[in-house]
Order: C-alpha cells, then sequence, then structure tokens
C-alpha cells in the first residue's frame, strides 16, 4: 500500500510543478506586460515588478494545475485499467484517491498564504514601483501623446526637448475646500524630490490662473510639488481591505467598529439638537443625506473586511475541492487524454464555482448575506464530490 501511495504521489507531483512552472510563466509575463504597458513603465521598473508580481501569478497557477495533474494521473490510470485491476485484488479506489486528497490539502495551505502575500505584499510592492517610477512614466507620456493626467492634475505641453518641457500647462482639480486652478510656463522640468516622496516640477517665468478670482505672473523659476500619491496615475497607498495582510484585518476591524460608534453617536447627538429647537426640515436637508452617505459607506468597509479572510481560506480551498470533483470524474470518464478530461473537469466548475463565488463575494460585501457565503461554492463542489466518490466505489 505504501508503494501505491509512493507511486500516486510523485505522479502528482511531478505533473503538478511542470505545468506550474509553464503556467506561472505565462500568467506572470501576461501581468507584468499589462501593468508596464498601462503606466508606460522602462525596462528597470519592469524587472522590479516581478518579484511582485509572482504570488499574484502562482494564486491563478495554482488551483487550475492542480485540477490538471489529477485529470492527468487519474484519468490516465482509469484509461489504463489500474482502477479496474485494484478493485479486483481487493483494493478500495479509496487507496488511489486519499493521496491526491491530502496532497491538495496542502497546497490549499500554501494556496492561502499565496492569497495574502500576494493581495499585501505584491500589490504594494507593485504599487511602490510605479511610485518610483512617476518620473519616467510622465516624461515618457509627455513625450508620445504630449499630455499626462492623474485623477488630481493634469499636464499639457507643446514639446519635449530632453528634460524640458516646452510651453507646458498644468491644471489643478479641484480637491475639497481647494478650489481648480491653472500654471502656464515657458519651459518646466520634473524630478523627483531628494527623499522620493513627491514629484517636483520647476516653472520658468510662470502664471497662475484662479479663474475670475485672480491671476498672477512670477518671473524667474517657480518649483510646484506634488504627493507622489497625488503625481501617480495609479492613485495612494490603497485602504482598499483587499490589499491588507490577514493579521492586520482584526485591527482595521475593530477601528471601523470604533469610526462607526462615533458617527452613530455624532449623527445622534445633531439630530437630538435639531430635535430640541425644532429645525425638523434639517433632518431632510443635503448635509444629513452626506450623513446617511457616509455611514452606508463606512458600513460597507466594515463588511469587506469581515469578508477578506472567509474569501482568502475560500479561495485557498478551492484546490481541495476542485480536486474533489475532478479525480473522481477524471476515474469516471476512463479516458487517456489530458486534454479532454481537464475540459470535461473544468466546465462545470467554470459553470458552477465561479459565479456562485461571485455571487457569495459580492452579497458579503454589501451585508446582504454572511461572509462565509464565499464558500458557498466550494460547498457545493464539495457535495458533487461526494456523489461521484460514492458512484466509483459503488462500481
Amino acid at each position: 500500500m505504501r508503494l501505491l501511495t509512493r507511486y500516486i504521489v510523485l505522479e502528482l507531483i511531478k505533473v503538478f510543478f511542470v505545468t506550474l512552472l509553464g503556467m506561472t510563466l505565462m500568467l506572470l509575463l501576461a501581468g507584468v506586460a499589462q501593468e508596464a504597458v498601462r503606466q508606460g513603465l522602462g525596462p528597470l521598473p519592469i524587472l522590479r515588478l516581478i518579484p511582485y508580481f509572482l504570488p499574484n501569478a502562482l494564486v491563478y497557477a495554482v488551483p487550475g494545475t492542480i485540477l490538471f495533474a489529477v485529470c492527468s494521473v487519474y484519468g490516465r490510470m482509469s484509461a489504463e485499467n489500474e482502477l479496474v485491476a485494484a478493485k479486483s485484488a481487493g483494493i478500495s479506489p479509496m487507496a488511489y484517491l486519499w493521496p491526491g486528497y491530502v496532497f491538495a490539502f496542502l497546497v490549499s495551505l500554501t494556496a492561502v498564504w499565496l492569497n495574502d502575500v500576494a493581495a499585501s505584499w505584491g500589490q504594494r510592492g507593485v504599487h511602490r514601483v510605479v511610485l518610483q517610477s512617476v518620473e519616467q512614466i510622465a516624461y515618457g507620456m509627455l513625450r508620445t501623446q504630449k499630455a499626462y493626467s492623474t485623477k488630481q492634475f493634469s499636464i499639457n505641453v507643446v514639446d519635449v526637448r530632453e528634460r524640458k518641457l516646452i510651453r507646458p500647462t498644468l491644471t489643478f482639480h479641484a480637491s475639497g475646500d481647494a478650489p481648480a486652478f491653472t500654471l502656464t510656463a515657458e519651459t518646466a522640468e520634473l524630478r523627483l524630490n531628494d527623499d522620493k516622496t513627491a514629484l517636483s516640477i520647476q516653472l520658468t517665468n510662470s502664471e497662475i490662473d484662479w479663474g475670475e478670482d485672480w491671476v498672477g505672473d512670477f518671473p524667474g523659476t517657480e518649483e510646484q510639488e506634488i504627493p507622489l500619491t497625488e503625481a501617480s496615475r495609479k492613485g495612494g497607498a490603497s485602504l482598499n481591505p483587499s490589499n491588507s495582510a490577514m493579521h492586520e484585518i482584526p485591527q482595521r476591524i475593530e477601528e471601523q467598529k470604533v469610526k462607526i460608534r462615533r458617527l452613530k453617536q455624532k449623527h445622534a447627538a445633531e439630530a437630538a439638537y435639531q430635535m430640541l429647537l425644532g429645525d425638523f426640515e434639517s433632518l431632510s436637508s443635503k448635509e444629513w443625506r452626506k450623513h446617511e452617505h457616509s455611514m452606508r459607506n463606512a458600513e460597507t468597509m466594515l463588511h469587506k473586511l469581515n469578508t477578506v479572510p472567509w474569501r482568502r481560506w475560500a479561495n485557498g480551498f478551492s484546490c481541495l475541492f476542485f480536486v474533489m470533483v475532478g479525480a473522481p470524474l477524471a476515474i469516471r470518464l476512463r479516458n487517456a487524454d489530458i486534454w479532454t478530461s481537464f475540459g470535461l473537469c473544468f466546465l462545470p466548475i467554470l459553470l458552477v464555482y465561479y459565479p456562485l463565488l461571485m455571487y457569495g463575494l459580492d452579497r458579503a460585501k454589501c451585508g446582504a448575506l454572511p461572509p462565509y457565503s464565499v464558500w458557498l461554492g466550494n460547498l457545493v463542489l464539495m457535495l458533487a464530490g461526494c456523489s461521484m466518490v460514492r458512484k466509483v466505489l459503488r462500481y
């Protein structure tokens, strides 16, 4: 029996790692190329992106790879009547299946860790590389498109000569209480400041236009600094819960609960004060709609934070449930063609698992369903896998 177990495990490992290498390289190159094109990155930043994209490529490659491995190994064994021979010798098919389940369980634990690393360390690393390359990105787009824009500001130029921007126009959009304004200059030059926290724009003979309020001239050289989080097209460091490590989630949940509690107390105090004054019209004013909007946003953020750990565990353990469906289905198909077995196994997963996962995730994020709803797809696969194992054992 040990010989049989060792044989199955070695076959699974061999197919798994060979396939994983090829699939990971393909996904890694596609992800890096997509980010490089979108951000306009040069060769050096592209090389720096590779380590940060590797966990993300593995997250997508591992579930499909382990399904391919079990379809390949168990499909070939079934097609060559190895299981029929084992049954005739009194060996249960479970002796063939359980090594695959144990292997899938260990891979699932690794996949949970990869999901956490990819979402936190990987995404933050990509963000950091893009921020530090903002000068190069801006110059590249200004040379090719004569324009560079983010959510906070935009630059348009007549021409770019080496590092000089000819007749640049900088438009800063309104933000909060700060109004929009426009800067024009004869020439300008971009560079990162010494501590690489801001993009410095040195303007020569500039003019500032605040619209109807004020227009002023600044002969000579003026310097305008823009924080990198505003200068980058990728934006600031994301506060999205999906980019938080799992060990950070409990603290963020507590902080969000405190924020919601304070908002409720603040709104209750304001409502009581207005009711005391008899100012009932204010309770339906635009200001109160803003209060309701901020409360909904805070509660949605809490629901997202609660969903993150469940989602990462569910994504990681999809490997195990893929195997629970793929292995018995490959045995029943009795097809030595790897791609046929894989396609017939993956199609129901594609049509059932992923829609259920997205539905549970969407409903959990808005609070309509509890966070563990993201396991709905895994639960369906487990039931289907148990049903197929029962048929394999019976017939």
